[in-house]
């Protein structure tokens, strides 16, 4: 089986003062994270679409799906709790899975921040493929800046090749088992060092195949970029 699982666990506080996470607030008519479930939706060789958010926004989150998403779509929807990390929100949505659905041997899921609604259907497909082919995608786009090391913030300790440098976006796609069996033979050190979910492969030795973004997949943090998806959206909607 083929599972989305839709990462809105995250606080905003990047966001500034807003009265919710960023992930609820919209752009246009709608919250972001409803642009980003429509998303997954179009595509019909998702069995299920998992939402993982706060304990507290769960009530939130289902109230969102009841009025935005039509009664049909929304049955192919379920929200549950995440977990105090990115990495182990993806895990509580994987043991909600295995406990509603069970596991098979060549599932997959495909991961993504709630909070990047310009995702296209190409990037999706693909990492469904190459999930499935590969056991593990990261989706990116290639530095079009200078990467700049500082290690203690204050001095240059090194200017890394910018031919071989990508900037991550999500999805990140797995095989659920092998996901599964890498992230538990982590040591806590290893948890420390984590950034997504991909490095869990990394960390471990595994081949994590590229899967090319778009620059338009934005990840909405800061005020800027919520400014920024509005004129997206207006944009696309007057090129209509």
């Amino acid at each position: 089986m083929i599972y989305a699982e839709i990462l809105a666990g995250g606080k905003g506080t990047r966001m500034g003062n807003t009265e919710m996470p960023k992930q609820f607030l919209s752009i246009g008519n709608k919250p972001v994270i409803v642009h980003t479930l429509e998303m997954f939706l179009l595509n019909s060789r998702f069995n299920k679409i998992i939402i993982v958010t706060p304990k507290q926004w769960i009530q939130h989150t289902n109230d969102l799906i009841n009025k935005h998403i039509p009664k049909d779509a929304a049955e192919k929807i379920c929200v549950c709790e995440g977990g105090k990390d990115r990495n182990q929100s993806i895990m509580n949505g994987i043991k909600y899975i295995e406990s509603n659905y069970g596991i098979n041997e060549d599932d997959v899921i495909v991961t993504h921040d709630a909070v990047r609604p310009f995702l296209t259907h190409r990037i999706i497909e693909e990492n469904i493929d190459m999930a499935l082919e590969c056991g593990a995608t990261d989706t990116v786009v290639p530095a079009f800046d200078t990467i700049v090391e500082s290690k203690n913030g204050e001095f240059i300790t090194e200017i890394p090749i910018r031919d071989f440098m990508y900037q991550g976006q999500t999805p990140q796609s797995f095989n659920i088992n092998k996901l599964t069996k890498l992230y538990n033979s982590l040591t806590e050190e290893e948890k420390i060092i984590l950034t997504d979910a991909a490095k869990i492969f990394v960390v471990k030795g595994e081949k994590v195949k590229l899967v090319q973004g778009e620059v338009f997949n934005i990840k909405i943090t800061t005020q800027y970029d919520l400014k920024l998806a509005n004129a997206l959206i207006k944009g696309d909607k007057d090129d209509k």
